[in-house]
């Protein structure tokens, strides 16, 4: 498809002379308002003399970034009413806070929602007292604002946020402001081609600002460094119409601003018109890219040294204490009387009537929009019955044909069921990790060039894949904060990537379940499979495990880590997923053909439960167990089961308890999380002075970390991934993993002193085995015929 281009025609003053007043005024505003935020606890409308008992005791903020953002939101609020669009705001700059405050408080969004922060002037004191302030708010765009479905205190993902918000929201647009800084991460610097999947008639717009104030934290930044026509021709290379607002002059740049967003949406309106009309080659969307100042309208200089315009506005420029230099008092005073607040404000501090006039109404206010609070919107995905995909299990052990496989047909017929309410994300690895059959049903969303040879691409699809697991997992968040559904399938060793996006997003979720006008969202799914214990080709760089032991630190509340052993407790692990609501869940799941060990009814019981006693594997239900042998994660079910069959048929007089575990947080206790179990429940399984045996998927230590509490902790034995491993058989990882069947038959046998001389003999013939084992592989390139063809048969 070829990129059709837009030419950008802008007025050269599309503001009258009364609109320019008033845009201005109201742009004064919201700096008067962020300025108090950053320093103020009295005195809000400086009708008396600004003293230090007004000046809060500590000064925590950002203002670089927040003159140029309420300039912006200012703007928007015009273009919205007089084009009525449904529209909300990202703010991508870290420290954007008190911009996107002052914005939804000065539309009244702010007082609706807290309404103890009141439109007068002493919800003005509130409003600049709790920023930044024990019990207070944030200085981020956090989740208690209004509007928000993007923080920022992590820079890099507010254009994956935006996208994503997007799909499937024809009507949409997502003012999407990037920070210069922002841009340099290497997530921001990807999204820009984002642009590539979205088709102009079923999903809605972004709208890129990229905000170039010129300088980070202390360093310039690159795009602000770069010439005119570099930044141009890199923005047209990545597929976009920039057009570009610069100067520094309040007047020339309302004018600028005006006449760059009716532009922008009149691009936007014509790109649409053309889609409706059938037309769905690849447009060319506009993008703003706004050069003004950092720390804009604030002190020009400070003791001596630049603000305005340097990276030293971009916190607190001026120090306000009873230790720094007197004057600095009397700055911060001419600093925030410069924007004239008795003409903004009236005598009880509220915004005089002609400055309300320009905000938006109702929903379409920005910090009112529904679709930033998803909840509101979310429907209830259509499932169909995960039990009319089960796999017929007649006898335990019966070889399958992949977990994830089974899944698949499953998931192809929940996309039909919903075809504009879920989707799948993935790098690139939907194939590879067996869920292909929901390319029965649906293509790859993709509105770059197609060539005859491609498979499962078109402009419309279901299935989001780029190789960028940072794109895959910001795409699928901005869709669950606006009210939608999806899955993110992953190779395991390379979740990784996104463990700090995991992070941001449960803190998200782990903040707004405090914050009574939030409404729960649909749970972000994480599918791992291609895992540690199955890389017979790719070796060790594929191997880790480790997300697990990342997930299980945030709140309890918030996390759910479950470890499907075969394809039907794969079924009702996902069907329960995709109900639930406001959790992060990762399942882990095999895609290789594996034994299956549970009928459906069975694996829907050991599933409810999370964690159970296979019954059919122990011989101890009629007396006192001797051994413990528990796992988690299918090749260590795999293992452990095998390892049982070794013991019984040598040992019989041996009683042993099987325990499979897929639930992994039923190992905490239930005063630390809520799925635990009593110290009762624990021990009932775990005995309180038997050994026990443990397979698995993961580092071992992570089993320790969760039973250390528990009264037979001491006699828990773990066997787990301890990264040894590389390109090599199946079989052969978990030996060198020491966590093969043999091994936790010669764990057990060191555990069990009566097992005398015969376990004596019986762990001398598992150390020849080993021996056999690797000369085997080694000349064959593949596993013994009796670990390939082992079969449960007690």
């Amino acid at each position: 498809m070829n990129i059709v281009p837009e030419t950008a025609t802008n007025q050269a003053a599309p503001l009258s002379a009364s609109l320019l007043k008033n845009i201005h005024a109201y742009w004064r505003a919201a700096n008067y308002l962020s300025v108090g935020q950053l320093y103020l606890r009295d005195n809000p409308l400086l009708k008396k003399p600004l003293k230090l008992e007004h000046i809060k005791n500590m000064l925590l903020g950002h203002w670089g970034t927040t003159p140029g953002q309420n300039f912006i939101y200012t703007h928007l609020n015009r273009t919205i009413k007089q084009h009525d669009l449904d529209m909300i705001y990202i703010s991508g700059p870290g420290h954007g806070g008190p911009a996107v405050v002052a914005g939804t408080y000065l539309e009244g969004t702010y007082s609706e929602v807290y309404p103890a922060i009141t439109a007068d002037e002493d919800g003005l004191k509130k409003l600049f007292t709790q920023f930044s302030y024990p019990g207070g708010i944030s200085s981020h765009a956090s989740p208690q604002t209004p509007g928000s479905i993007h923080e920022g205190g992590e820079l890099g993902y507010s254009l994956s946020h935006a996208f994503g918000a997007v799909l499937d929201n024809p009507k949409l647009i997502v003012a999407c402001v990037v920070g210069d800084g922002e841009a340099e991460t290497g997530p921001l610097a990807t999204a820009w081609h984002s642009n590539k999947f979205l088709n102009p008639l079923t999903d809605g717009t972004v709208l890129p600002i990229l905000h170039l104030n010129g300088y980070k934290i202390s360093n310039p930044t690159v795009l602000a460094r770069i010439t005119h026509e570099e930044l141009e021709q890199l923005f047209r290379g990545y597929g976009w119409n920039p057009i570009f607002v610069e100067g520094d002059d309040p007047m020339v740049m309302h004018q600028l601003m005006a006449a760059a967003l009716d532009e922008a949406i009149t691009q936007i309106q014509a790109i649409k018109q053309r889609a409706d009309n059938n037309d769905l080659a690849r447009p060319r969307w506009p993008m703003i890219i706004l050069r003004s100042p950092k720390g804009w309208t604030g002190p020009k200089t400070v003791d001596g040294q630049q603000i305005e315009g340097t990276f030293r506005s971009h916190q607190v420029p001026i120090s306000v204490s009873a230790s720094a230099p007197a004057e600095h008092l009397q700055q911060l005073e001419s600093w925030m009387k410069s924007y004239h607040p008795e003409e903004l404000f009236d005598n009880n501090g509220t915004l005089k009537a002609e400055l309300t006039d320009l905000v938006p109404k109702g929903n379409r206010r920005m910090g009112a929009n529904p679709q930033a609070n998803g909840g509101l919107l979310m429907h209830d995905l259509r499932i169909p019955e995960f039990r009319d995909y089960m796999v017929d299990v007649k006898d335990h052990g019966i070889t399958g044909e992949g977990d994830v496989h089974v899944s698949g047909r499953f998931l192809r017929d929940l996309i039909k069921l919903n075809p504009d309410n879920f989707r799948i994300f993935g790098p690139d690895e939907t194939v590879s990790n067996r869920l292909e059959e929901v390319f029965a049903v649906t293509d790859r969303q993709w509105n770059a060039g197609i060539k005859e040879h491609d498979e499962f691409l078109a402009p419309a699809g279901r299935v989001m894949e780029m190789l960028s697991e940072h794109q895959c997992e910001g795409w699928l968040e901005g869709y669950l904060l606006t009210g939608r559904h999806g899955l993110f399938n992953c190779y395991e060793a390379f979740i990784h990537i996104v463990d700090s996006m995991f992070n941001q997003h449960a803190k998200w979720l782990k903040m707004t379940l405090e914050i009574p006008w939030r409404r729960k969202i649909a749970s972000l799914n994480i599918l791992l499979t291609s895992t540690v214990w199955r890389q017979d080709h790719n070796g060790f760089t594929h191997q880790d495990p480790g997300f697990i032991d990342h997930v299980i630190n945030k709140k309890s509340e918030i996390v759910r880590v479950y470890l499907a052993p075969d394809s039907n407790c794969l079924l009702s692990i996902m069907d329960h997923c995709l109900r639930s609501r406001h959790y992060v869940n990762v399942i882990i799941a095999g895609k290789h053909p594996s034994p299956q060990w549970l009928n459906m009814e069975e694996a829907v019981d050991h599933c409810t439960r999370g964690i159970g006693i296979w019954d059919w594997a122990s011989n101890d239900q009629d007396c006192e167990t001797d051994l413990v042998m528990a796992c988690s994660g299918d090749v260590p079910t795999l293992e452990t089961l095998a390892a049982v069959a070794i013991l019984r048929e040598h040992l019989p007089e041996l009683k042993i308890r099987v325990i499979n575990v897929v639930d992994l947080l039923k190992l905490e206790r239930q005063v630390d999380h809520p799925h635990g179990l009593n110290d009762k429940d624990f021990d009932s399984l775990f005995t309180t002075n038997k050994p026990v045996i443990f397979a698995f998927h993961g580092y071992p230590w992570l089993i320790h970390r969760l039973t250390y509490n528990r009264t037979n902790n001491h006699n828990i034995h773990v066997r787990g991934y301890k990264e040894e491993g590389t390109i090599t058989t199946s079989f052969d990882m978990t030996v060198l993993n020491e966590m093969d069947r043999f091994h936790l038959v010669m764990d057990a046998i060191d555990r069990l002193p009566q097992t005398g001389s015969r376990g004596t003999y019986l762990k001398q013939s598992l150390q020849d085995k080993l021996t056999q084992h690797k000369e085997y592989i080694d000349l064959n390139g593949e596993d013994m015929p009796e670990i390939r063809n082992w079969k449960w048969q007690q």
